[in-house]
């Protein structure tokens, strides 16, 4: 069976999203209203060949793949090019690695599972703290990896480095708090115990928008509970992962604990799938792709955790405060562009506040500023591909051409390649294909509804149930709709609301377990119970 593992959250297999490059969508013409779009001041703004230079004097630009103790090449020397999604240039080329360097990777991960789980978990916790330690020394160099491989603005990246390492400094401290249990026995010559051991070598598969906090999210707590790993990361954003671990060897995390390989997405999958020696993946990406880990996961019986698509519903109530409802909604909408899994989807806004809404909206949607995630003063930067650019383009004319109101934008950018507008439209209905997937850009659906239980309906009316927001000043009614909702992480008058201390992960299709927070750990641990007889002997 073959996997593809390459895509990020939400978007097609990466085989496919270049094949699609040079399909362009025919705008269709329609009335919009005309808002100028602010773009970032450029003056400031880097090149790729500076700022990898810089990043490969620091040493934190590696390119190549980590098996063992050693930076390698693929067995067959193929590469591939790595591109700054804000121009285009190529940043280096990475090894194009397969099923054998997979293999490799695998066996090393093996062989230093025995001596790092039989570490003490205050040794794993004070090697985990070193490496936090590094993140945080050398966040400035790291985020503008993440800018120059990902395209997000700088101030966004270095803010995702302290979230990423927020979650290896959590986990160092969960390393010394797996608790076994005693079992009250049911004869008086027994006494029953419940351990907890590491699962043994796990597969971390990471999507490209959070190319650094979705490896510590899953290696962090893997670590921590003593098991190996091999680590996947999207094709387009390989550099932060391979900077990671650099820290983390630095920090005397033993050769073999972590390995990077990248390249032949299909054919890394099935390896990694097809090994007895892997015993669980760890997947965040889209919904299409977790169905086929989990179906090639269960010829050798893994554990799987999976991070899947949302379609996350934002609830503006009429009683909510019109100041916090913006701006909630415009930072679960617009970070990183939009491209993230739990941003707001579609945005419902009640009658009596829905005109009030649409415009302040719509005007702190307008200041956004789009540009090179270098330049000074940028809120917005690219989408990812031309792939990308292309599902966004089409979405909105479907939208469109059923009736929908371009409030604002509606268009690319005038900075041109991947750059779209920041986007408002109005009068969505449930027909329209943005209401329905993931849009996953810098589109803002509003939607009308009448009543409570209409909101509730129309928000599960979804195979997805990742995140939910609420806006409302009646306590009473976030309790209700809290509770209705069929979402595993729900916001009340807070638009970002991922934290290292609290679990991340979703129900229906949008996924299976749970990550960050002390139920993390539960997924990178067995439970094993023993029985001890002839207990009363003297």
């Amino acid at each position: 069976m073959r996997v593809a593992v390459s895509v990020g959250v939400s978007t097609p297999p990466v085989a496919t999203m270049r094949s699609s490059c040079t399909r362009r969508i025919m705008a269709v013409s329609y009335r919009f209203v005309s808002m100028h779009m602010a773009a970032a001041p450029l003056s400031r703004t880097l090149s790729t060949e500076s700022v990898a230079a810089r990043l490969t004097s620091a040493g934190l630009l590696r390119t190549k793949g980590l098996i063992g103790p050693n930076w390698i090449d693929a067995r067959d020397g193929k590469t591939m090019p790595v591109h700054n999604p804000s121009t285009g240039e190529v940043i280096a080329d990475v090894p194009f690695m397969g099923s054998k360097d997979t293999e490799d990777a695998i066996s090393s991960a093996y062989d230093a599972f025995p001596a790092w789980s039989k570490l003490t978990a205050t040794e794993r916790s004070q090697l985990l703290r070193k490496w936090y330690d590094l993140l945080m020394a050398n966040k400035e160099e790291i985020g503008q990896l993440i800018t120059l491989e990902q395209g997000k603005p700088l101030k966004e990246a270095i803010g995702e480095v302290n979230y990423g390492a927020s979650f290896i400094e959590y986990f160092a401290e969960e390393a010394k708090r797996v608790y076994g249990d005693i079992i009250p026995p049911t004869l008086n010559d027994r006494r029953i115990l419940v351990l907890k051991q590491p699962v043994g070598v796990i597969a971390a598969i990471t999507p490209w928008n959070f190319p650094l906090a979705m490896i510590t999210r899953k290696v962090g707590p893997a670590l921590a509970c003593g098991c190996t790993a091999v680590i996947k990361p999207s094709e387009l954003t390989p550099f932060t992962a391979l900077a990671a671990v650099e820290l983390a060897l630095q920090a005397g995390i033993p050769p073999g604990v972590l390995n990077v390989v990248m390249g032949d997405a299909p054919a890394i999958g099935d390896a990694l799938m097809a090994s007895t020696r892997v015993r669980k993946i760890t997947f965040t990406g889209s919904t299409a792709v977790g169905k086929k880990l989990m179906a090639g996961a269960a010829g050798t019986v893994k554990k799987v955790s999976l991070e899947l698509g949302g379609n996350a519903p934002c609830i503006i109530f009429d009683d909510a405060d019109l100041d916090v409802a913006v701006k909630g909604t415009l930072g679960s909408k617009f970070r990183n562009s939009g491209q993230t899994c739990v941003c707001a989807n579609r945005i419902l806004v009640q009658d009596g506040i829905y005109d009030k809404f649409a415009a302040a909206f719509s005007k702190a949607v307008q200041n956004l500023q789009v540009g090179d995630g270098f330049s000074e003063g940028a809120t917005q930067g690219p989408l990812i591909n031309d792939a990308a650019i292309q599902k966004v383009e089409s979405f909105v004319q479907d939208a469109v051409s059923k009736g929908a109101d371009v409030l604002l934008g509606g268009k690319r950018h005038s900075l041109g390649r991947t750059f779209y507008e920041p986007t408002v439209l109005g009068n969505i209905s449930s027909d329209m294909i943005v209401s329905r997937e993931e849009v996953f850009g810098p589109v803002a659906p509003l939607m009308r509804f009448k009543t409570e239980e209409e909101a509730i309906s129309i928000a599960n009316d979804t195979n997805a149930g990742l995140a939910a927001y609420i806006f409302t000043t009646n306590v009473q009614r976030s309790w209700r709709v809290t509770e209705a909702l069929e979402y595993g992480l729900v916001g009340v008058n807070e638009g970002v609301i991922s934290t290292e201390v609290a679990p991340f992960g979703g129900v229906k299709q949008s996924g299976l377990g749970r990550e960050g927070s002390k139920y993390g750990m539960d997924e990178y641990l067995e439970m094993k119970y023993v029985c001890l007889g002839d207990m009363n002997r003297k």
